[in-house]
C-alpha cells in the first residue's frame, strides 16, 4: 500500500493553517518560547505539517490544523525578536510543524530579519524546497538565513515507515540540498542536513552518508544527528504506533537505551 503524498497534503494543510488579511499571509501558531537549543534561540511553533511522523514531538499540533491562532509575519517577528533580545539570543526560528507551508509568510518574516543582527534558522523537512528550485532561489537571497534540512530516516524505506509518506518522495530531501547548493549557498555554513537516527542501523546510516557525499563531501561533516526525546506525549505516540527506538533520550538529556 502506497504512502501519503506530502505535496497534496501540504495543499490541504495550507488552506487550513494560512489566511490572507489585506494581502498578508498569516499562519497559525500555538506557542512562542525561548529555549536552550543552538545555545539559545527564540521560537515560534507553527500548526500543521505535510508528514505524519510516528515519533513527532509536536504531533498534537502538527497532525491537526484547527489549533492555535493566526499571526502575521510582523507580529511573529515582534514576538520572537523580543524574546531573543530579552534573553540575549542570537538565533530565531520556526518549529513545531512544517514552516514552508505558507511560503509568503516565511518570506515576509525573513525580510524583517534582514535588517537585524539575528540569524534565522529554517527547520524544514525540505520536500517543498526539493520540488521547486524557485523556492531555493528565493531563500538564497536572504543573508541572515541558515537552512536545516531534516531527513526522516536514512533510506527510502525508513522514510516511508517513519513519516507515512510514500518512499518515492524521500529523494526530495536530497534535492533540497542540491537546489540550495546550486543557488550558491555554502554547505555547512548556509545549509546542512539533520537526520533522525533512533530507528536506523549503522548500515543504513553509511548509505545515507554516501548519498550526501555525492552532493558535496562537506555535508557528511556537518550532519545534525537527531534522536527521539521521550516526552510523555511522545511515549504515547510511540506506543500507538508500536514503535521502539533503539536509542532515545529522556527530557533531561540523559541517553536511554530502548532495546
Amino acid at each position: 500500500m502506497a504512502g501519503l503524498d506530502p505535496f497534496k497534503l501540504a495543499e490541504v494543510v495550507e488552506r487550513a493553517v494560512t489566511r490572507r488579511v489585506s494581502g498578508v499571509q498569516e499562519r497559525r501558531y500555538y506557542r512562542f518560547r525561548g529555549g536552550r537549543w543552538y545555545g539559545g534561540i527564540a521560537t515560534g511553533d507553527v500548526v500543521g505539517c505535510n508528514l505524519r511522523c510516528k515519533f513527532c514531538w509536536s504531533w498534537r499540533y502538527s497532525y491537526y490544523c484547527d489549533k492555535g491562532w493566526f499571526e502575521s509575519p510582523r507580529s511573529v517577528f515582534n514576538r520572537i525578536s523580543s524574546i531573543a533580545s530579552q534573553r540575549g539570543y542570537r538565533y530565531l526560528r520556526l518549529s513545531g510543524g512544517e514552516p514552508t507551508i505558507g511560503l509568503d509568510h516565511v518570506y515576509e518574516l525573513l525580510e524583517l530579519v534582514e535588517d537585524t543582527d539575528f540569524v534565522f534558522i529554517l527547520e524544514t523537512n525540505g520536500l517543498i524546497i526539493g520540488r521547486d528550485t524557485e523556492v531555493a532561489r528565493r531563500l538564497a537571497s536572504y543573508s541572515k538565513l541558515v537552512v536545516r534540512v531534516s531527513f526522516k530516516g536514512c533510506t527510502p524505506e525508513e522514510f516511508e515507515y517513519l513519516s507515512g509518506a510514500d518512499k518515492s518522495f524521500y529523494e526530495y530531501h536530497f534535492r533540497a540540498l542540491e537546489n540550495l547548493l546550486n543557488q550558491g549557498l555554502k554547505p555547512c555554513g548556509d545549509f546542512y542536513p539533520a537526520v533522525m537516527l533512533s530507528f536506523s542501523n549503522n548500515e543504513s546510516y553509511s548509505v545515507f552518508k554516501k548519498r550526501l557525499a555525492e552532493i558535496h563531501p562537506a555535508l557528511v561533516e556537518c550532519i545534525d544527528e537527531e534522536y527521539v526525546i521521550l516526552y510523555p506525549h511522545v511515549k504515547e505516540l510511540l506506543r500507538r504506533n508500536r514503535l521502539k527506538p533503539t536509542v532515545a533520550y529522556d527530557p533531561s538529556g540523559v541517553p536511554e537505551s530502548m532495546i
